[in-house]
């Protein structure tokens, strides 16, 4: 499935507009097909919530989809079954300018759109049960900064977010929105036209589209800039793995959200709350490579569901 779309003028660059293919009627766009919610399954994720004291709760990539963010592996919807695009390799993006160039050619068309995506129901859920004390802390494999806006305090970004930009040389840190702005100053009359959407904010564009496309280098100390995210052939910050680890054994149950589990950055932890003992439930559309250790299992749009939940 991918999208060619017109033009909108910002700034003296033209950049695709993505909001005709990410309106309305992207909220169900990437979500994949599920039987109606049951209702002896919301009594027993119900159950399960009350109980809990400490609950950790894990989202993914399916958390996110009823904003009109697409994943990488739901069937029918995800970016792996609507093309061949993969997503880029941290070694490749280290190593290669040229990699980076075409990277952020493709952010900079994406960015207006993505940054834009508000949380859905599911988020506002999350940061509802915080606030009335029964979430104990929130791990997001996610990078789209939604939990943030939905007031979400008690969370640990497992692999970063795209709304910060890091300098590979000097480690130095930036807002993603100051970068665009940098992006639009040196590529005033470039163009492009992207087509598709893709999980990470990023667009598909062709070699010769992002040949002419400039990239500024980091302000502090003119390195190489990059997201603050975690590329797959990445590995997470293991001080940020051992926090959420004793996060988990400080929970007493933990409920997975819309995530497959298949990156083990977050099967890990399914596995130290096995080691605990602690019940998991998983709500997700489809199987989870974690459902054998689940006692309780829902195949629901998470934002349909949550909200139903009485964080008692």
């Amino acid at each position: 499935m991918s999208f060619g779309v017109p033009f909108r003028a910002v700034r003296g660059c033209r950049v695709a507009n993505l909001s005709q293919q990410c309106s309305h009627g992207s909220v169900g766009l990437f979500v994949p097909p599920s039987p109606p919610v049951d209702p002896e399954k919301v009594k027993e994720l119900q159950r399960f919530v009350t109980l809990s004291k400490r609950l950790l709760v894990m989202t993914g990539a399916g958390v996110s989809t009823e904003s009109g963010i697409p994943d990488y592996r739901s069937e029918k919807v995800g970016l792996y079954a609507r093309t061949d695009r993969r997503p880029i390799q941290h070694r490749d993006f280290v190593r290669s300018a040229p990699t980076r160039q075409r990277y952020w050619a493709r952010n900079f068309v994406g960015w207006p759109q993505f940054s834009s995506r508000q949380p859905n129901p599911a988020h506002w859920a999350l940061s509802r049960w915080e606030r009335r004390g029964k979430l104990h802390w929130l791990v997001t494999q996610n990078v789209d900064a939604l939990h943030t806006k939905a007031g979400s305090r008690r969370l640990t970004e497992l692999h970063g977010c795209m709304h910060r930009v890091l300098c590979l040389d000097c480690g130095e840190h930036t807002a993603r929105g100051e970068l665009q702005e940098r992006f639009e100053a040196l590529n005033p009359a470039w163009s492009a036209e992207g087509h598709g959407l893709a999980p990470d904010g990023d667009v598909f564009l062709t070699e010769e589209q992002v040949r002419s496309f400039r990239v500024p280098p980091c302000a502090r100390c003119g390195g190489p800039l990059k997201p603050d995210v975690v590329f797959f052939g990445d590995t997470v910050n293991p001080h940020k793995v051992d926090f959420v680890h004793r996060r988990v054994r400080e929970a007493d149950s933990l409920l997975v959200v819309g995530s497959s589990l298949q990156v083990y950055s977050g099967y890990r932890f399914i596995l130290t709350a096995r080691e605990e003992k602690l019940p998991i439930a998983i709500l997700n559309i489809g199987p989870t490579r974690s459902d054998q250790l689940a006692c309780l299992k829902l195949d629901s749009p998470c934002g349909e569901l949550l909200p139903l939940i009485d964080p008692q």
